[in-house]
Order: C-alpha cells, then structure tokens, then sequence
C-alpha cells in the first residue's frame, strides 16, 4: 500500500517482533495476560462444570438460573468490560471478563453432556449397583469427554480474545493488551502486528498443551 502505517510490510512487522522478543518487558507483558488468561480459564471451566452438573440433575436450579446464563451470553463483552471497571482494579478485569466469557461455555456444554449419556447405560449401572464413583469413571466422563473437549477448546479461545480486549480498554501495567492501545496510539503499525502475532501464537500453544493434557488424562 506503499504507507507502513495503515499496513506495515511482513519483513518489518518480523524485525519488530524480533526486537520486542529481546526484551524483557516482551516476556514480562506475555507472562502477565498468560497467567491472567490461564487462571480464568481454569476458574470458569471449573465453575462452568459444577453449575453444568447441578443443572443438569436439579430442574428447579437450572430453571433459576438459567436467566443469569443467558444475560451473560447477550450482553456484548465491552458493556461488561466498561461495568466491571467501575468495580475492580485494571489487573483484575481482564482476569474476571474472560472468567465470564469462559463461564457460560463451560456450564452449557457440561449441562448437555450429562443430559445426553445413554440412560440404557444409567439403568445397567443400576442393576449392578454401581457406585457413584463408578458410574461417574466408567459411565459419565467417557460419555462426556468429546463435547467437553470440544468445550475447552471453544473457551480458551474466548478467554483470549475477551481477556485482550479488556486489557485494551483497562491497561493493566503489563499486558499485551497495553502494548496493543499503545502501539495504536502512537501510530506504530509494525508493533501492533507483532504484538497480535505473539497473541495468536500463545493463543496455538496453549490450545495445543491444553488438548495434550486432556488427552494424556483421559489414557
């Protein structure tokens, strides 16, 4: 386009990241949003999974709170990004947007999973009078582990993408999200696409090692 400032060419946007990747607020910044991305991550899948479980056995809670789950879902991620603001400190939104966005993927998925084990399988367990650990080893997590794979994977890639763009608008000391409004700021293109490099390929690896794990569990 012959303007390094609407779209910086792909040699200088790799000497950029070059550059930023001998530094070490580069690291310091992508440890930051990992940790911050990781620990909502975890926090939501697991409460995701508890509220899904519950749900999915007790009809009075799921008919209670299936209002908040579905407020959660329709409200834009920047309406909460901008309320949460109001509530918590710069380091702590990022952290609690993406435990939201994470939230409903989780409870949902779990929900649908317990609902769709066989119920010829459930009725075998009771005539052999499986145990409850039983039934959830042999029964249930085999039966739910594709969609809830299926699960993780769609919620780490929300958690990164709400998780940045709260870091944008709150700009926490470190974080990619910070460097992202900065480099926007000052007209530093070159920056910008080496920065959303480094998310999108965090983004892989970590989608990548969380799949391995599951997996290696699941042997």
């Amino acid at each position: 386009m012959g303007s390094e400032v609407k779209l910086p060419a792909p040699l200088a946007v790799a000497k950029t990241f070059l550059r930023l990747a001998g530094t070490l607020y580069f690291w310091q910044s992508l440890g930051a949003t990992l940790l911050r991305v990781l620990c909502s991550f975890l926090l939501g899948m697991c409460a995701g999974t508890l509220l899904g479980t519950l749900c999915a056995f007790l009809q009075p809670l799921d008919a209670f709170l299936s209002p908040l789950r579905n407020i959660i879902k329709a409200t834009p991620v920047t309406s909460f990004i901008i309320l949460v603001l109001l509530w918590l400190s710069n380091s702590l939104t990022p952290l609690f947007i993406a435990f939201l966005m994470v939230l409903p993927i989780a409870w949902i998925n779990t929900q649908e999973a317990v609902r769709a084990v066989d119920a010829q399988l459930l009725e075998m367990a009771d005539v052999f009078h499986l145990s409850l650990w039983d039934r959830i080893r042999r029964i249930y997590l085999p039966s739910m582990r594709p969609q809830y794979l299926a699960a993780c994977t769609t919620a780490l890639g929300f958690a990164w993408k709400s998780g940045v763009a709260a870091e944008v608008i709150s700009t926490p000391a470190l974080s990619i999200g910070r460097n992202l409004m900065q480099s926007k700021v000052y007209l530093e293109s070159a920056e910008l696409f080496a920065w959303t490099a480094a998310v999108i390929l965090l983004s892989v690896l970590l989608e990548k090692l969380i799949i391995r794990l599951l997996k290696e569990a699941r042997a």
